[in-house]
């Protein structure tokens, strides 16, 4: 095998799930990008300060980060975008030419850019299901997207105040609410599921009759019964896969300087890996 001319990867652990390999590897091909690769790498909080340091200058592009890693890299970086901050959590880190790290959150705009292509550009209400890393990015994408109030629906006291905070902090109106209610929130216009497997199987069975649109997040294993049941119910879904192939399409993007990504080659690479098992 050849020595890459240009090399990426997603960090994180656990990792061994990830398709972010299968996705930008595709991106390279359809780009005709032949001395490119893009692997995966276990590394924890404690392992990336170490790993980061050891990478070859002018060979590495960028590395694409997940859990745990948004927010430990940050302090590693000279420069963070104005959405990473608000959200304070980096999933891409691009290597300029001179040397330096910048970071950046893909998962804002990919959001934002998902709900679009399925022709959601503005709604009047939204909710979101769950309060970590994922649904802070929900909120700022949402304040895109939203004109009205936001309700998030919560387990803890802690991550509702955080949620509020972070409302303030994008001039969004949002409100909490507590998780046992959160079946209510599919019977508004658009809600969104940042939640681990499982943990909204118990909502599907307290739906309405007319689900609105649920951008479900997950995308192994596929549907989620959340998503099942309101496909069955008349509902617009969106999948973890959706979110994942824009938000991929931009750290392409950003570590080619290549526009516009190829995504729908992206997008089948996504399907075919999952269709695979």
């Amino acid at each position: 095998m050849s020595t890459p001319q240009r090399r990426a990867a997603v960090l994180g652990s656990p990792i061994a799930h990830s398709l972010s390999p299968v996705l930008h590897n595709a991106a390279y091909r359809a780009l005709g990008l032949e001395g490119w690769e893009y692997g995966r790498f276990e590394v924890d909080e404690a392992g990336l300060p170490g790993f980061v340091a050891g990478l070859e200058p002018g060979l590495w592009a960028g590395l694409s980060l997940t859990m745990p890693l948004k927010r430990a890299v940050m302090p590693l970086l000279d420069e963070v975008s104005a959405t990473a901050r608000a959200v304070d959590a980096v999933n891409t880190v691009v290597f300029e030419a001179d040397g330096r790290r910048t970071g950046d959150n893909t998962d804002v705009p990919g959001l934002v850019a998902a709900l679009r292509e399925r022709g959601v550009a503005s709604v009047p209400a939204a909710a979101v299901l769950g309060a970590g890393a994922t649904a802070s990015s929900a909120l700022a994408a949402l304040a895109q997207v939203c004109t009205g109030e936001v309700t998030v629906y919560v387990r803890s006291l802690e991550r509702a105040r955080e949620m509020l905070a972070l409302g303030e902090r994008l001039g969004l109106a949002v409100r909490t609410a507590p998780w046992e209610q959160g079946a209510e929130a599919l019977a508004g216009p658009l809600t969104v599921s940042t939640t681990p497997v499982g943990a909204t199987d118990a909502f599907a069975e307290g739906l309405t009759a007319a689900p609105g649109v649920l951008f479900d997040v997950l995308y192994h294993p596929w549907p989620t019964a959340l998503a099942a049941a309101c496909a069955e119910r008349g509902g617009t879904i969106l999948g973890g896969l959706d979110l994942l192939v824009h938000q991929a399409v931009l750290q392409c993007e950003r570590f080619t300087r290549i526009t516009p990504g190829p995504l729908a080659a992206m997008r089948a690479a996504g399907e075919q890996a999952l269709a695979a098992g």
